[in-house]
């Protein structure tokens, strides 16, 4: 069985790459729109979903005091293992896409 949110949309694979140090989550958009030169520029609104959907599959966690006013969060070993997954996934399609395989030619 397929693990919950495989494939990770673009933003949730972003912001759980982002995750793999301690961060924040206004560090996290900056980091994300760092990582994405520019072209992801997540709202706070669904950053604050995407963390609360990753946390509740348990692929991040909060590692802040709960009483701390900055959340920081971080990848979990599940977590990790989810981008282990992703990284075969899309390596496999890079693959396809330098040998020609499945072209119309």
């Amino acid at each position: 069985m397929r693990p919950k949110l495989l494939p990770l949309s673009e933003t949730m694979h972003l912001i759980m790459l982002a995750l793999r140090k301690p961060l924040h989550g206004y560090a996290i958009m900056q980091l994300v729109n760092e990582m994405s030169d520019g072209e992801v520029n997540i709202a706070a609104g669904t950053l604050y979903g995407a963390l609360d959907n990753l946390k509740k599959h348990h692929y991040i966690e909060l590692i802040s005091n709960p009483g701390e006013r900055r959340k920081v969060y971080q990848v979990t070993e599940l977590g990790e293992e989810i981008l282990a997954i992703e990284n075969m996934r899309l390596k496999k399609f890079i693959s396809l896409y330098e040998n020609g395989d499945g072209s119309n030619e």
